[in-house]
């Protein structure tokens, strides 16, 4: 439930020189896991824009159109964020990463010649995957974030937030335009597994240009990381593969609703997380919530 209209919301991050890949202390293969989500973005989400932008002219109904044009708005600030973040962390030396965003690159021209229903069905199962990831993030945010660079966890969180947020957006647009069981049933794990491929390849290299991919305690400490991500991501990726399944039905962690409402509050300030808090409480926080 607390499915809410999205906002459009342009904090200013700013990631100097200063930024390190390694942006939380003694948690390489995570900030690493980030990192590799990261240099997804801006290549994911123009398809996903493009995707919606032509379901929306298949529409007309006003409510709709207008969710419609405020979660592409949303996902145009995360890949341009990002976007910036990601030529930091390249400009560290991880010149093997050019190679992957070639991939990527060729990999979403080719996506973008699927047929709509397609696109649509890749986008809102790929929406499916985020519900999971930000309930697993969110949770825990203490053993994952504590001490880490406020720069990074406060755009990576952003991110999950406004992810929560338009929730339903590319699921109603695809139900409006399709309606059809099968094709979304197969997008959810379209979606979602061809993120995680990229992701992957993408920390696998950070990893091995650090020298930490053969060792073995930093394999046992990804794999750990990795549990987390499925025993979080898996359950919302099956649920939202059944017939009937509707992304309101999905609960949004209290931190997120608390997040959107401190921000409503400072919407012209960069909502920079403290992680130095023993419960990393949300941004502008004035409730007791964790």
């Amino acid at each position: 439930m607390n499915a809410s209209r999205p906002v459009v919301r342009r904090p200013a991050f700013e990631f100097p020189d200063d930024i390190s890949a390694h942006w939380i202390p003694g948690n390489v293969e995570f900030a690493h896991m980030v990192n590799g989500a990261s240099l997804v973005m801006p290549y994911l989400e123009p398809f996903l824009m493009r995707s919606l932008r032509e379901g929306l002219e298949q529409l007309t109904d006003p409510q709709l159109r207008a969710d419609g044009l405020a979660f592409i708005s949303q996902e145009g600030q995360h890949f341009r964020a990002h976007q910036r973040y990601n030529e930091q962390l390249k400009a560290q030396g991880y010149d093997e990463l050019a190679e992957i965003e070639a991939q990527m690159r060729s990999r979403y021209a080719r996506l973008d010649r699927c047929s709509l229903r397609t696109r649509l069905a890749y986008t809102a199962g790929f929406e499916s995957m985020t519900l999971g990831l930000t309930k697993w993030l969110v949770t825990d945010r203490v053993a994952l974030f504590a001490g880490a660079d406020t720069r990074v966890a406060s755009l990576v969180l952003w991110h999950m937030v406004e992810e929560t947020e338009h929730k339903c957006v590319a699921f109603d647009v695809y139900q409006a335009v399709y309606g059809q069981y099968l094709p979304r049933a197969i997008g959810v794990f379209h979606g979602a597994l061809d993120v995680m491929r990229y992701s992957i390849r993408s920390y696998r290299s950070l990893l091995r240009k650090d020298g930490l991919w053969s060792q073995w305690r930093s394999r046992l400490r990804l794999a750990r990381q990795l549990l987390r991500f499925l025993r979080y991501t898996g359950p919302y990726l099956f649920r939202a593969a059944m017939p009937g399944h509707n992304p309101r039905d999905e609960t949004d962690p209290q931190w997120v609703q608390d997040w959107i409402a401190g921000y409503g509050r400072n919407p012209d300030t960069a909502p920079l997380l403290d992680t130095l808090h023993p419960q990393i409480p949300v941004p502008f926080a004035i409730n007791p919530h964790g």
